[in-house]
């Protein structure tokens, strides 16, 4: 079997480090997100679960990304770009998530403000 020497193509651990400080302060800004939306006055309706879904599915895979990161293994390039591309689609599935959160909650104030002696 012709294993890869594990010290060829290696990323700088600066890299990796501002790699992984990214990594968490996005992680941080989609949990802090998920949580002032469960906060939210308005009452949860089933739908709100079109937007709850991707935003959790989205901090899963940023979570797991960071779990890759956090190992020394991550230093490997290829390991690396793995961790970066379940980052990137954690994220595309977070703020979708938080897109389709804005305009559920905007689409249900407008309504409540539709109705007739709504003030």
């Amino acid at each position: 079997m012709d294993e890869q020497d594990p010290k060829e193509d290696l990323i700088e651990p600066v890299f990796r480090n501002g790699t992984v400080t990214t990594v968490g302060i996005l992680l941080a800004f989609s949990l802090g997100f998920i949580t002032h939306w469960a906060a939210n006055p308005i009452p949860w309706q089933t739908y709100h679960l079109l937007a709850v879904v991707p935003i959790l599915v989205g901090i899963a895979l940023q979570m797991r990304a960071l779990a890759i990161l956090l190992d020394p293994k991550s230093l490997q390039r290829s390991i690396h770009a793995r961790a970066n591309r379940i980052f990137i689609t954690g994220l595309v599935f977070t703020a979708c998530g938080v897109g389709g959160a804005i305009l559920l909650d905007f689409f249900d104030i407008a309504a409540k403000s539709a109705l007739p002696g709504a003030s």
